[in-house]
């Protein structure tokens, strides 16, 4: 099971880490939707289209790892070394998000905290580089939410 903390009010910046020990920081993309991460010596790039429907893993800028795509949708998806993994939202009012396979729930992605700033996500079966890489696309998704809800009620008032 990942865990990941924002690290600073002021930084769009991750800790993640297991079994109470950090493995990496996930850095949002300032300019683009993603981020980046190392892991066990390996660095992995990953970026969004720019309506932040599809992502794209790589190692070192190199050949595709990981894809997702739909994000943002009730149901996506993630391919990665010759496997589908299939998500959906967990409820129409939240934004947490739920691992399925053929049958059924098999794990979870949700906000911890007070303020929802933590994140807890339970992906059995993904190799660590796509588990870390689903909770990289899943915290851009969240941010880009969050940024247009209030890019929307800023614009309201007359």
């Amino acid at each position: 099971m990942l865990t990941a903390r924002k690290t600073s009010l002021w930084r769009d910046q991750y800790e993640i880490g297991a079994d109470g020990r950090v493995l990496t920081t996930w850095s949002n993309s300032f300019w683009r939707q993603g981020g980046d991460f190392t892991l066990d010596g390996r660095s992995y790039r990953v970026r969004g289209s720019i309506m932040g429907r599809t992502f794209t893993m790589t190692e070192d800028g190199g050949e595709p790892l990981a894809e997702a795509g739909r994000v943002g949708r009730k149901r996506w998806t993630v391919t990665a070394g010759g496997h589908t993994y299939h998500f959906r939202r967990a409820s129409f009012w939240s934004g947490d998000q739920e691992l399925h396979d053929d049958t059924g729930r098999r794990g979870s992605i949700r906000r911890t905290g007070f303020w929802r700033t933590g994140v807890v996500a339970d992906l059995p079966g993904l190799p660590p580089p796509v588990q870390v890489f689903v909770l990289g696309v899943v915290i851009s998704m969240w941010n880009a939410e969050q940024t247009a809800a209030a890019a929307g009620a800023g614009g309201a008032g007359g």
